[in-house]
């Protein structure tokens, strides 16, 4: 008797095995390991970023999933692609770009030779870790970012202090401005720069610059109050590609400014949280904290922004990069929560401990990493003819 479509979803289903590309005993591989076996999957094969970096090749099994997670949080591995075992230091995101991108494509390419199936598609992975390329090709595909004047391949590159001066500068200047480096993430090296009146200049960010000159990332926002210190650090940064964009009001909630990171799998907004901060950057690490999601919710809808449109953003956002199961979109709700734009994109947005999926997206009770096993299971029973279910670009509510 032949198997019902049922039998064969279930089958298809237990056939899924991992291998992830991580760094082992990281919060991000356990999470990942622990939803895998929550759903009754084999326990993932680790390749240590360590070894992939120095390796000639990875070796994959045929039918695996691959999934490359971040390499972040290990210093041997910081020290390969950036040059420097110090987490601390800000400097060297163009050599990690370039370490990076090539040891995702190689892993890529290994991967599809041997038969298996990668999540992260290298060449989006590519654009998403560069802000200048992924905000053009957001623009593009008519996603509301920020203005900029190094959105896309063709900007001019910020060769220092001087260009960004200009851009502040005038009465078509942007007078605040985000400065970032290209290729950083978590805030490091990003500076929220104003030109006040008689061509004053200040910033907040979490840069701190010691006597000799060299960058640190700290645990707490600092102000530079002069020009001079400032040209300092955007001078030693531009050497790593530097991104700019319009510093846009931002809504608040409970009188500190709040932004919101929605993480999409396979083309779904799942899970929300709302980042409060009573500095420019809202990450956690530097002094944010999550706000109310609920609370976000009404003021947007109050403001006559249905939450549907919200969600919907972040989904046509993530829609950009098709080959990537799932990317954390960070959305700046403007003042009044009257209008969002999209902020960043991010290929490892989705450490949210804790945080369960939204109502209606098919991920309740799970949490991040276990909506993307989810997903991929789901996308391995539709191939065998089981259920559909998941995926889709629709909004959910």
């Amino acid at each position: 008797m032949s198997p019902s479509p049922n039998e064969v979803s279930r089958e298809a289903g237990r056939g899924v095995r991992f291998a992830v590309v991580g760094n082992p005993g990281g919060r991000r591989v356990e999470m990942f390991s622990d939803a895998v076996r929550a759903a009754g999957l084999p326990e993932p094969r680790v390749l240590p970023w360590r070894e992939v970096l120095v390796a000639s090749s990875p070796r994959f099994e045929p039918g695996e999933v691959v999934r490359l997670d971040s390499p972040g949080e290990d210093d041997e591995v910081e020290l390969l692609l950036r040059g420097t075992a110090d987490p601390t230091r800000v400097e060297g995101t163009a050599r990690w770009y370039a370490r990076f991108t090539g040891a995702a494509r190689q892993v890529a390419e290994a991967a599809r030779a041997a038969g298996a199936t990668v999540l992260d598609d290298p060449d989006e992975l590519a654009v998403v870790f560069d802000k200048r390329l992924c905000h053009g090709v957001l623009s593009e595909a008519g996603v509301s970012v920020p203005p900029s004047p190094t959105s896309g391949p063709k900007a001019p590159p910020v060769r220092g202090w001087d260009d960004v001066r200009a851009l502040l500068a005038g009465s078509g200047g942007l007078r605040r401005a985000f400065v970032k480096l290209a290729h950083g993430s978590s805030a490091s090296g990003v500076l929220a720069v104003e030109a006040g009146a008689h061509g004053r200049v200040r910033a907040a960010t979490s840069v701190e610059r010691t006597a000799d000159g060299l960058l640190f990332n700290s645990l707490r926002v600092r102000r530079y109050e002069t020009e001079a210190e400032i040209a300092a650090i955007v001078d030693a940064l531009a050497p790593d590609g530097l991104h700019i964009e319009r510093w846009v009001p931002k809504a608040a909630q409970d009188g500190r400014a709040a932004d919101l990171r929605v993480v999409v799998v396979d083309g779904r907004a799942t899970h929300a949280v709302v980042r409060t901060s009573r500095s420019p950057m809202t990450n956690l690490h530097l002094g944010g904290i999550r706000g109310d999601l609920a609370a976000a919710r009404a003021a947007a809808e109050a403001a006559g922004v249905p939450w549907q449109e919200v969600l919907g953003l972040a989904e046509r956002a993530a829609a950009c990069f098709p080959g990537t199961l799932c990317v954390g979109v960070d959305l700046l709700p403007g003042t009044g929560w009257r209008s969002f734009s999209v902020g960043e994109v991010n290929a490892f947005g989705d450490l949210l401990p804790r945080l369960t999926g939204l109502p209606g997206s098919g991920a309740e009770g799970l949490d991040t990493y276990g909506a993307q096993v989810a997903a991929v299971v789901r996308r391995r029973e539709s191939a065998a003819g089981g259920t559909t279910g998941g995926g889709g670009t629709d909004a959910v509510g």
